[in-house]
């Protein structure tokens, strides 16, 4: 399973805004330490707004904050609300009869989705974002710049 720079950068941004101690954090200095386009961090910024992960606040001194404790937020949150399902085949979607080659029912291979997925799921779900920042203190200090 691959994920999409959605995913990567999004991830990075909301430890990003974790790491910062509740501070507001603003998209020019997310963009500028992430080395991520302020334009593609802003979309993937107003959706994870949108979807209750993030506050704003306006003017001077404004930026984004966690709207939640770091440890209540999964990874697996972030990547949902980013990437959707994270169904490794269409044939486990409730919404999709069809693998895109037929009926899936009976198939040999779903199985194996199955327990991709559930693999996938069990370790998104286990990390949160407060274990993110811890390792990325181990690798930067606290420094709150790096």
């Amino acid at each position: 399973m691959k994920l999409s720079t959605r995913s990567r950068y999004g991830l990075k941004a909301v430890v990003d805004i974790a790491a910062r101690n509740g501070k507001s954090v603003s998209i020019k200095s997310m963009s500028e330490r992430l080395e991520i386009s302020e334009n593609y961090l802003e979309q993937l910024i107003i959706k994870l707004k949108k979807a209750g992960i993030l506050n704003s606040v306006r003017g001077a001194g404004g930026g984004y904050s966690l709207r939640e404790p770091p440890e209540d937020i999964t990874v697996g949150k972030i990547l949902n609300i980013l990437e959707g399902s994270l169904y490794p085949a269409k044939c486990l979607d409730d919404d999709d009869t069809t693998c895109g080659y037929g009926v899936c029912n009976p198939c040999a291979t779903k199985g194996v989705w199955e327990k991709i997925y559930e693999s996938v799921t069990t370790v998104v779900e286990s990390i949160t974002v407060m274990d993110l920042v811890n390792e990325h203190k181990k690798l930067y200090g606290d420094d709150e710049s790096a």
